[in-house]
């Protein structure tokens, strides 16, 4: 499955979520819908706020809430509530490293119409991320998609049509210390993103010693 494909089951997943608001489904009522990911703290939401979101024309799509944004790593579906605990097992064994991630251009997918901010280059640190933590998840028996993985925060959702050229952006670096396991529930017409639980990144003593830290 691809980044696009992605981006179209999770709006598929919003509109689920509506669904089981409104008591149209009750077979999801043993399902948690979750993902992990890179998750901004307040200070680099205002930093996006003010550098890439402002500037993004009004009437082009329906933006993303900034408390929303987010870089999905791992995008996990409606799992059954009782592989939670190997999914938090699963956060917790994963070992990376700290590493700065620099948002530099915008990105559109007509398939699932939606604009994007990504890396130019992205880090190999986050790579090896991802890789770690598809690894740690494999004894939880899930059905993950095998695509490369694109770095992107969706940025607006319902986009017909992008302008052309696509607008140039201020670089905004990102410090990633950490990672989260998300939640999406269903909230007031809408969806509200809710952290499970964090986990910090850090260097392993053996790389630490190597680097001479």
């Amino acid at each position: 499955m691809s980044a696009r494909e992605r981006e179209q089951r999770h709006d598929a997943g919003q509109d689920e979520a509506l669904r089981s608001d409104t008591g149209a489904s009750d077979s999801v009522s043993d399902r948690r819908r979750l993902f992990f990911a890179l998750w901004p703290d307040e200070e680099l939401r205002q930093v996006l706020a003010r550098r890439i979101c402002r500037h993004l024309p009004r009437r082009l799509g329906r933006p993303v809430p900034l408390a929303h944004l987010h870089l999905t790593l791992v995008f996990l579906g409606n799992v059954p509530a009782a592989r939670m605990a190997c999914i938090l097992e699963a956060g917790s064994a994963v070992s990376a490293p700290p590493f700065e991630l620099i948002l530099d251009r915008l990105g559109h997918w007509p398939r699932p119409r939606v604009l994007w901010a990504g890396p130019r280059h992205t880090p190999a640190a986050l790579f090896h991320l991802v890789g770690a933590l598809r690894r740690a998840l494999m004894p939880c028996a899930l059905a993950l998609d095998e695509r490369p993985f694109q770095a992107h925060m969706t940025l607006l959702r319902k986009v017909a049509r992008a302008p052309e050229p696509l607008a140039e952006i201020e670089d905004t670096t990102w410090p990633v210390q950490a990672f989260a396991l998300i939640e999406s529930l269903p909230a007031g017409g809408g969806v509200h993103y809710r952290p499970v639980r964090a986990w910090p990144l850090a260097e392993s003593p053996e790389e630490g010693a190597e680097q001479g830290l």
